[in-house]
């Protein structure tokens, strides 16, 4: 079996899937890359027995159709120094070799029978599917994600849930301490269904969904979900399990609100942060009078820092105190010129917001509160 591919098209798509593989897999065959040619084009899949991912080329020629599988590692370092060029696959499965030939040389490599490589979970039935933009599915992939936890305790949250209600779709994450909820009003549903989406999927897909428009289509059940998408599927299984009423934990009056520059707030947390305690990492949010204290101690190591800003400030003076590289987190991920705060008392959630709200879509991220000592 012979075939000839564009070399740096085969090494940006073996790049995006290599990371689905991990370094330890249950089989070893999980370490490869599917190879399959049919009519004409390519379908390369990677695997790690919960989350696979398939993408489609166009093949410069193909003799034949054909399977086969080879290892990631050394295949990708090979073809990822190449310059754009055909390079050319001559497979010999009665030998189990590949010899894969450019213009400069040639090198080879062991391949393995593609009828080992497992098969990917089915969506089965009682299926739901919501179709969103990829712009969309990316812009909230990338919003959330930082929100997520790390929790063996309660996997739920370790992912990004897809909430879709008659009104609209959120898209919601957290970890107990800040929250990001993502309202798209433009998608909803008569009939209410969700899913949670593990992290390692949502990191593959805000890697490789395109800015170039298009749809996504995403279909799920009670296991599994199955992401088409322009060029190829993403199939996972998703976490099981209730997550939190988050709609509970959010604050519907918070009375004394704050509009601040979004940047420069964000450069004096950075400045302050570093003179915070180490295992609290606690700045003071002092509002007063249109202006915005931001306070960092470390008694430990005698380091302080105070830094002001304008701001425009509505409520009553208030010191309240939160984590500020969760709070540097949360500014990081809005790209608006100004956010509004919305505070009630120290001892509530905070919620902060996009000055304008993005097209059809309702941004809302929340962070709880640390105790101070005035």
């Amino acid at each position: 079996m012979r075939f000839s591919v564009s070399s740096t098209a085969l090494s940006s798509r073996l790049l995006a899937l290599s990371r689905v593989i991990n370094s330890k897999n249950s089989l070893p065959i999980l370490g490869d890359f599917l190879f399959e040619i049919i009519d004409g084009r390519l379908n390369l899949t990677a695997s790690d027995s919960e989350v696979m991912m398939k993408t489609t080329m166009e093949l410069n020629e193909a003799d034949s159709d054909g399977r086969f599988c080879v290892g990631n590692h050394d295949l990708l370092e090979a073809v990822k120094g190449i310059s754009e060029q055909p390079i050319s696959f001559e497979v010999n499965q009665s030998d189990n070799i590949a010899r894969i030939s450019y213009q400069n040389g040639m090198f080879s490599l062991p391949v393995e029978n593609a009828d080992e490589f497992p098969q990917p979970q089915q969506v089965g039935d009682g299926v739901h599917e919501i179709t969103i933009s990829t712009q969309l599915l990316s812009d909230n992939i990338n919003r959330s994600i930082f929100a997520t936890a790390q929790d063996e305790l309660r996997p739920v949250m370790n992912g990004i849930y897809f909430d879709l209600t008659p009104e609209c779709l959120a898209i919601v994450a957290s970890d107990g301490h800040k929250l990001v909820r993502n309202k798209v009003l433009t998608i909803h549903s008569e009939e209410p269904a969700s899913f949670i989406l593990p992290k390692k999927p949502a990191s593959l897909l805000k890697g490789v969904l395109g800015k170039n428009g298009g749809d996504v289509v995403i279909r799920f059940d009670d296991r599994n979900a199955e992401v088409n998408y322009e060029d190829g599927v993403l199939i996972c299984r998703l976490i099981e399990g209730r997550y939190p009423n988050y709609n509970s934990v959010i604050p519907q009056s918070n009375p004394n609100q704050l509009t601040v520059d979004r940047m420069s707030l964000l450069s004096a947390l950075r400045r302050v942060q570093p003179f915070s305690n180490d295992s609290s990492n606690l700045i003071r949010f002092h509002v007063e009078n249109g202006t915005l204290q931001l306070d960092a101690e470390d008694y430990d190591f005698s380091k302080t820092a105070t830094e002001r800003m304008t701001c425009d400030y509505n409520g009553m003076p208030m010191s309240i105190g939160f984590k500020g590289s969760s709070f540097i987190e949360i500014l990081s991920n809005f790209d608006c010129e100004q956010v509004l705060i919305q505070l009630a008392d120290p001892s509530r959630a905070g919620l902060v917001l996009p000055s304008e709200q993005p097209e059809n879509q309702d941004v809302l991220m929340l962070m709880m509160p640390m105790l101070i000592n005035d």
